[in-house]
């Protein structure tokens, strides 16, 4: 069994907690009013939007040291919705791990939506959740907790990868945005 702690209550955060708890596993969830509460598990997600990042590391990032930890974020411009907010040649995961040298951080669940995550389909396919990261033994741990909790998990390769991810979290969620698919929608892969 494994223990995973998100930070982040949201519908992202409630959407990952189902997973992890279907496929058996524990998990804690943190809100923001929750500042003192210790993170317990061996895996944290970070279901929160990209500008909290900076404010978790700095209060947490002690806490985060020898963890597996999850990035979901889609470093957008909230203002405008048109572009990403990181240089082109990086990601919003590399700069996490970059803040957090003692964690292994991961990119996942940025290209999935919350309802698409509690119903575990899309489009008659599972859920996929691609996961990125330099960790063979911390990625393997995430796609365990993932397929026991009845979703499809896809190694994408290395946290390189999370830039290309984050692009096509932002593609989607600008699709979303605009009605031209659903929030329930997304991309399905099959293989």
């Amino acid at each position: 069994m494994t223990s995973v702690s998100i930070l982040g209550t949201g519908n992202m955060g409630s959407a990952i907690a189902g997973v992890v708890e279907k496929g058996g596993n524990t998990v804690q969830l943190i809100g923001k009013d929750a500042a003192n509460q210790a993170v317990t598990g061996d895996i944290v997600v970070l279901a929160v939007p990209y500008p909290a990042l900076r404010e978790i590391v700095a209060q947490r990032g002690d806490q985060l040291a020898g963890k597996i930890v999850v990035d979901i974020t889609n470093p957008l411009n909230f203002e405008t919705f048109d572009s990403l907010v990181v240089p082109a040649d990086s990601s919003a995961a590399a700069e996490l791990a970059a803040a957090l040298p003692n964690s292994r951080v991961l990119k996942a669940f940025n290209t999935t939506f919350a309802g698409t995550l509690a119903s575990g389909t899309i489009g008659g396919q599972p859920t996929t959740v691609l996961i990125a990261g330099d960790d063979a033994d911390a990625k393997a741990r995430l796609a365990e907790v993932v397929t026991a909790g009845g979703l499809k998990a896809i190694d994408a390769g290395s946290l390189r990868r999370a830039r290309e991810m984050e692009a096509l979290g932002f593609l989607q969620l600008t699709l979303a945005a605009a009605d031209k698919i659903s929030w329930t929608g997304g991309f399905a892969i099959q293989g």
